[in-house]
């Protein structure tokens, strides 16, 4: 009822925004059983969920395109929440895949100026969330890097160490931080 009769004043209708910004794993988070499409059917009618999800992406090409996608004029003010879920290809290994490995110090300094950059725009610390990068099922990745005739790239154990990189940088920072890396590994054995 209230829409309607917003409708009818004819103010325009704005739903409050959840951003999602990150690597592939964001961009593809809205296929099928997705993390983001799970997200969005949760918050449907309350939030609107944007993806902005770049597969390929590390930290460091992120940081330099945030400023395009939010700027003051955009309505920060209606972000209600935004995600930062980077590290999976910052974690590379530098030898077997320089273009998108980030060394760990670069990758938390990545993190801590998108933070500021967003609380400079008006999104306060209490509405950023960083996600740490997944652990790595070395097996699985490895026959993937072979069918593309390259070597394995990267590793689980280097990956841990961004995620606790990303764990301090929200603690430095006072954000909120979802660990996927710890929590996914939590029961195996």
């Amino acid at each position: 009822m209230a829409l309607a009769a917003a409708g009818a004043r004819g103010r325009p209708l704005r739903w409050p925004r959840v951003l999602l910004f990150g690597d592939s794993i964001t961009e593809y988070s809205f296929q099928e059983n997705g993390w983001g499409a799970y997200l969005a059917d949760r918050l449907v009618r309350k939030c609107d969920v944007v993806n902005r999800g770049i597969s390929g992406y590390n930290s460091r090409w992120a940081k330099l395109i945030l400023p395009r996608l939010i700027t003051e004029s955009t309505s920060a003010e209606s972000i209600v929440a935004i995600t930062i879920f980077f590290g999976a290809n910052d974690s590379a290994l530098k030898d077997l895949n320089p273009k998108q490995h980030v060394p760990l110090e670069e990758y938390a300094a990545n993190l801590k100026s998108m933070i500021q950059y967003l609380k400079s725009v008006g999104i306060t610390e209490d509405r950023i969330i960083l996600i740490t990068p997944p652990p790595l099922q070395e097996s699985a990745w490895e026959k993937a890097c072979l069918a593309k005739g390259d070597k394995l790239n990267r590793c689980n154990a280097t990956t841990g160490h961004y995620a606790q990189a990303c764990v301090q940088v929200a603690k430095d920072c006072g954000t909120d931080v979802l660990d996927l890396w710890t929590l996914m590994q939590k029961n195996q054995v």
